[in-house]
């Protein structure tokens, strides 16, 4: 896994990530209750205009997880094999971080991820009640609605890439992120819940 390389915003990411999630859904299909999952674009690539590793993040959100291996059977015809991290302490492979302000039971933390070999393309799959799958859809949308947040979070994402150049991966990228998240999340939270409020 290479270090952190920011790319220019590239067009064909939001292409990319629907024909990734068709192929997804389709492999899905026949779990119970897949007609209530969630297929997502999230992170850098899914904001216009934002600088990001050339990487596409998926999220699917079903009401339960099912075990790794029935999942990794089910995407056999697609790109995606389990994600085993880079080290044993990489970040957000088995669980995801608790936010500040989270309020949630353990177990809702747990995830599956996949990603394409190829380094292409990374498929989170978490709980329809994860607060973590909340966080990174409202960041997502924040960061559509506010271009000077996404600017300034692609001059944090590009300082720290330079900053963690010699890294042999990005795991230390991603967790240095966080200071940048924290710093946002009680705007971030308080707009989701009038958002939230008005539809």
């Amino acid at each position: 896994m290479p270090a952190a390389v920011i790319s220019a915003y590239d067009p064909a990411w939001p292409a990319r990530a629907e024909r990734l999630l068709t192929e997804v859904r389709a492999a899905l299909a026949s779990f119970p209750d897949s007609e209530r999952f969630v297929y997502e674009h999230i992170g850098s690539t899914a904001v216009p205009g934002l600088g990001a590793k050339p990487i596409v993040d998926l999220q699917v959100r079903m009401p339960r997880l099912p075990p790794l291996a029935e999942l990794a059977e089910a995407l056999a015809p697609t790109p995606f094999v389990p994600a085993h991290g880079s080290r044993p302490d990489s970040p957000g492979v088995h669980r995801d971080a608790v936010r500040p302000g989270d309020q949630a039971e353990p177990d809702a933390y747990e995830k599956r991820l996949f990603h394409v070999p190829a380094g292409t393309a990374i498929l989170h799959v978490r709980r329809a009640d994860s607060p973590f799958a909340r966080f990174v859809a409202d960041f997502r949308d924040w960061l559509r609605a506010h271009p000077e947040e996404t600017r300034r979070y692609e001059q944090v994402k590009r300082r720290l890439a330079v900053e963690h150049a010699g890294a042999s991966d990005y795991d230390d990228y991603t967790r240095a992120k966080t200071a940048f998240f924290d710093e946002v999340g009680p705007r971030l939270r308080q707009w989701s819940l009038r958002r939230a409020a008005g539809s």
